[in-house]
């Protein structure tokens, strides 16, 4: 798991914080499908309706793109956030696109993936966020799958855990992410979203999100 570079990490962290696409509130935590209460909620999609805000994601994910994978030959988004992240990056770089549903369509051709399925071609995978890792390595699996050479994933924010480092390791698959949790903290106190009071309890959640608060 790697960071693009720290300007873009604290520029994306900033913009996310500014249109509440992060929000953190550690006095009334969120609960998570998992169970676990956390002090922040990441909903990227918001991103799409700030056309600046917009822009300036996708054009750092081209620049990471072609740094990180410059052999991309097609873009593939993950249902249902990394779609429209990934077909705007497909189509400023003029390449193919295509998308991974999360369980095969139950009508008509019953497709995992959509779009045209071209065996062996070089496919980076879009994310909007990363959180274990597990519905993404299972698209990249599904890709695979289908033939597709997996050259590595694109995400817009990773929580940093440990799980998900381990999980893409053991798959062997490359993620770079734009920013993480680890380079909005001090971003988010920067711009006056918490105070050192809330970092403190921002940090303690992020080394055992599971058992936090105490």
């Amino acid at each position: 798991m790697e960071i693009f570079d720290k300007k873009t990490a604290s520029e994306v962290a900033a913009k996310l914080l500014e249109i509440e696409a992060i929000r953190l509130q550690p006095n009334n935590p969120f609960t998570w499908a998992s169970g676990w209460k956390s002090p922040i909620y990441c909903d990227n999609r918001l991103a799409l309706s700030y056309p600046k805000v917009r822009k300036f994601i996708k054009n750092k994910l081209i620049e990471a793109v072609q740094e990180y994978f410059p052999n991309v030959e097609a873009i593939a988004g993950v249902a249902t956030a990394g779609i429209p992240q990934g077909a705007l990056l497909a189509d400023k770089m003029d390449l193919p696109f295509l998308y991974v549903r999360s369980k095969a369509k139950g009508h008509g051709m019953e497709n995992m993936i959509e779009g045209k399925v071209t065996p062996g071609q070089k496919v980076v995978v879009i994310e909007d966020l990363v959180s274990t890792g597990g519905s993404s390595l299972k698209a990249v699996a599904d890709l695979k799958a289908a033939g597709f050479e997996v050259l590595g994933m694109m995400a817009i924010f990773t929580y940093g855990f440990d799980v998900a480092k381990q999980n893409f390791e053991e798959a062997g698959v490359k993620l770079v992410c734009l920013s993480d949790y680890s380079s909005m903290l001090p971003q988010a106190l920067a711009d006056d979203f918490i105070d050192d009071y809330t970092l403190a309890s921002l940090v303690e959640w992020r080394k055992n999100p599971s058992e936090w608060p105490k």
